[in-house]
């Protein structure tokens, strides 16, 4: 089709909604010119410039008028795509395909068993979740929005299951309106939080989708629709019967942690540092948010697993928690998954990543400040328990061995058997691991001014609150261990 531009394209689109219109009152185009019109107004639409009749309220009826009322699936598709595109376009245009009220059929057409009337309301309805007053809990209370999404996640589970490890090869359209789906059922439930028990089925749905679609991509591995998975998991309520069965069936209590586990350690090797804070973050939420609802070793509901191995806790905990390879040299210098998750929590281009793998680890030590410490070291807990007013108690800053280092055996800790290496409390590293530069002894001045500075430091620290300890260079000179200097001992250094 030629393409017009500047008034001759105004004057053309003008024309094309008249000839609409009047179709609308009294047919007399037949459905091949209707819908050669519905796609020229397409291609017009997509630049606003000198396409402004579309963006109108009347424009806006005409389109929906066919997208709702028409007969004809492929006008009814034709009219959706030019009513997407311009609600995509211009925002002031959803408020006003909203106040047509064409939400409730919107609702009925989703229902279809087609991958495209899928794909093109889903994104309509999504685009009336920004900017307008849609009234989205009597969507799902009066016109079977929930169900009717859950419904559709139903199939594309159906689709994808027993999928063999290649490609795709399935019709395109159904990866794109699984996409659109999912976004659709993000917004709803992020904007229509108090109904959220509405969408509790759903959790099998993603849960299989999750553990059965091929293997992503080593290049881009939350491409869609994984990191999209990932989003609206978290964003429902995990705590109820069905969503932990979905998460954690009984057979295979970890299917889904592995998944997420390899999707994790692809990401970290993968993205930079822009990606992680904007698309992994979400995924280390969601390791926080299993833990939390995972049944607990000896609970009815983890009962039935062969070992306490086996289990979904215990599983995070040995596989993200230091291990004895990360304690060989100073936590997070290693070349393992937790010591690239503890160099990205001190780095300063990703806070909000950063954060989120903070309060995983004081997840995996079932929040005690004690365990954290154990687990990462004071010197990457400090500041996390400092931030949230948490109190260290003293025997977390003594060197640790034997089991009780990593979780506690009792929570299945990642660290358990160890034996009796004792770990240096501050940077996690065994003691006997530990090496120190070839420098020259300090002289007896030196040795003052630097337990004078200890001494300082640690009564601010005491001040702050964080840690409650009696400073130990206080300590030290009330038994004894440390004297002051006299003048004949200056006198003698000076004279060496």
């Amino acid at each position: 089709m030629a393409q017009l531009t500047g008034p001759a394209k105004l004057a053309a689109v003008q024309k094309i909604l008249d000839d609409l219109a009047k179709d609308l009152e009294s047919p007399v185009l037949k459905p091949q010119e209707r819908d050669v019109a519905l796609e020229q107004l397409k291609l017009y639409g997509r630049n606003p410039s000198y396409a402004e009749p579309i963006f109108t309220k009347r424009g806006l009826e005409i389109l929906t008028k066919f997208a709702f009322d028409s007969a004809s699936d492929t006008t009814s598709r034709n009219a959706l795509r030019v009513l997407c595109n311009t609600l995509f376009l211009q925002e002031q245009t959803r408020q006003v395909f909203v106040s047509l009220g064409y939400e409730a059929k919107a609702c009925l057409k989703l229902r279809n068993d087609s991958w495209e009337d899928e794909f093109l309301i889903s994104r309509l309805i999504l685009l009336t979740t920004y900017g307008t007053n849609i009234d989205l809990p009597t969507l799902i209370e009066n016109e079977q929005l929930a169900d009717t999404i859950i419904q559709n996640l139903s199939r594309h589970a159906k689709r994808l299951a027993g999928t063999k490890p290649a490609p795709n090869t399935a019709d395109p359209m159904a990866g794109m309106a699984l996409e659109e789906t999912l976004k659709l059922l993000f917004n709803v439930t992020n904007f229509a939080k108090d109904h959220l028990s509405a969408f509790d089925r759903a959790f099998p749905h993603i849960s299989s989708l999750l553990s059965t679609l091929p293997p992503p991509q080593a290049s881009a591995p939350l491409d869609p629709p994984f990191g999209l998975l990932i989003n609206t998991l978290v964003n429902l309520d995990a705590s109820t019967p069905t969503a932990r069965a979905a998460l954690f069936p009984v057979d295979k209590p970890t299917l889904l942690i592995d998944r997420l586990l390899q999707l994790l350690d692809l990401s970290l090797k993968t993205y930079n540092d822009t990606e992680l804070e904007q698309s992994v973050t979400q995924l280390v939420c969601t390791f926080s948010l299993l833990y939390e609802h995972a049944p607990k070793p000896g609970s009815p509901a983890g009962a039935d697993t062969d070992t306490e191995k086996d289990t979904a806790r215990t599983v995070l905990q040995k596989t993200l928690l230091p291990t004895e390879q990360d304690r060989v040299t100073v936590l997070g210098r290693a070349d393992t998954l937790p010591s690239r998750l503890l160099r990205n929590w001190t780095n300063p281009l990703t806070p909000n990543f950063g954060r989120a793998i903070a309060h995983l680890f004081f997840d995996l030590s079932d929040k005690s400040p004690v365990r954290f410490v154990e687990n990462v070291g004071y010197g990457y807990a400090s500041g996390f328990l400092f931030e949230n007013n948490i109190n260290v108690p003293e025997e977390a800053l003594r060197a640790q061995g034997g089991s009780g280092q990593g979780s506690s055996s009792s929570a299945g800790g990642a660290n358990a058997g160890r034996g009796r290496r004792e770990v240096n409390p501050i940077t996690g590293q065994f003691l006997d691991e530990e090496r120190f530069a070839d420098l020259p002894e300090m002289t007896m001045e030196e040795k003052e001014r630097e337990a004078e500075r200890l001494f300082v430091l640690f009564e601010r620290l005491r001040q702050t609150g964080v840690v409650d300890v009696e400073n130990p260079v206080a300590t030290a000179m009330r038994e004894g261990r440390i004297q002051e200097l006299s003048d004949d001992d200056d006198a003698a250094e000076d004279l060496d």
